[in-house]
């Protein structure tokens, strides 16, 4: 059995504790949880949503992948510009990014569009709600162009179509994104990343040995939950509250990694960290001082390395890898401001 969770009868328990390969499964556990998350006390969700309209939808792409996707715009006035969300690994759009919909509670993307934005979030293909095998990443290219292709046709439809566009990647979302610009040069607008998987940090690393027997092994059985990690969670909240308060999001993907997609993830960050020097666009770093998931140390080389003339770093003592999420409320407070003034300062139409 998995963790017990707090406030949760015996049928609940049986739900968070059920199969989640597959997105049916995870669809019921979104629903069956609605109510207990509603009661969840984070600063994320006490924000009302009054004066935004919201959506959210089920997508099949080109390839035949049935894509989950949400959006979130301001009711009284045209969007400043619009903000297209990559969500970390093992994540979905579907709970501190965007609380819970159906029970109005706040989220990363409200507290956006509270401030006049657009934006638009999505689950990749066996993440979140999207379907596929849960956590099994057989091409992070493939990923990347999933998200480029339903990203792309908003950005066409003509009711967006003369904002400014920017991207915002959080943890592996900042390796998603960096991939889409390093993929469509001229495409965006400028990039928010939040403790960007430019380089996996190396406490969370397999030995050189252990990788070269992962990759073999891979080879072999691509999707078993096999690669050692250590407690993201624990690495990845500074308060212990905020911490066990992820045990609620029970569609996450808590497992081992696959071999395949630890892999992926792996090449990906060796190409990016390769490639720094190619990064053209406006954009703003933020990153934990204090974080051992990814590497902050890569996030300086990317402000230094990165051809950009337009690029800002800020680096936060003390603070771990949720910046957004698992950071005492005034520091959280103080993220979300640095991130919109930025926004602000971006985001005139063009003409």
């Amino acid at each position: 059995m998995k963790q017990q969770l707090p406030g949760v009868d015996a049928k609940l328990q049986k739900i968070a504790d059920s199969n989640m390969d597959e997105a049916p499964a995870r669809r019921r556990a979104r629903e069956a949880f609605k109510d207990i998350q509603l009661n969840i006390d984070h600063i994320l969700f006490k924000t009302p949503c009054d004066g935004l309209k919201m959506k959210e939808s089920y997508e099949v792409n080109s390839r035949g992948i049935e894509i989950f996707c949400k959006s979130w715009l301001p009711e009284a006035s045209k969007p400043k510009a619009t903000v297209f969300f990559c969500h970390g690994y093992g994540d979905t759009c579907t709970f501190f990014f965007e609380g819970m919909f159906l029970v109005l509670i706040t989220c990363i993307a409200r507290k956006i569009a509270l401030a006049g934005y657009g934006v638009f979030a999505m689950d990749y293909p066996g993440f979140g709600l999207s379907q596929g095998l849960h956590g099994y990443i057989p091409s992070f290219d493939g990923l990347v162009d999933n998200v480029i292709e339903h990203y792309s046709k908003i950005k066409e439809n003509p009711e967006f179509h003369s904002l400014r566009t920017f991207i915002f990647g959080q943890s592996m979302g900042g390796a998603v994104a960096l991939k889409m610009h390093l993929k469509q040069p001229k495409a965006w607008d400028g990039a928010v990343l939040v403790a960007p998987m430019c380089k996996i940090a190396d406490d969370m690393v397999p030995s050189k040995l252990v990788t070269q027997m992962l990759i073999a092994m891979a080879n072999v059985f691509p999707k078993r939950k096999l690669v050692p990690q250590k407690d993201l969670a624990e690495a990845a909240f500074r308060e212990l509250k905020k911490k066990e308060q992820t045990a609620y999001n029970v569609i996450a993907y808590k497992d081992k990694p696959r071999l395949w997609t630890a892999l992926e993830m792996l090449r990906t960050t060796q190409e990016i960290d390769d490639r720094l020097e190619e990064v053209s666009l406006p954009i703003l770093i933020l990153h934990g001082e204090n974080d051992t998931v990814t590497d902050p140390s890569v996030s300086k080389a990317l402000f230094e390395k990165a051809k950009s003339s337009d690029k800002t770093l800020k680096l936060y003592k003390d603070a771990y890898h949720s910046l957004l999420e698992g950071e005492p409320d005034e520091l959280i407070n103080q993220v979300f401001g640095d991130i919109i003034s930025w926004l602000d300062d971006h985001s005139s139409k063009r003409t």
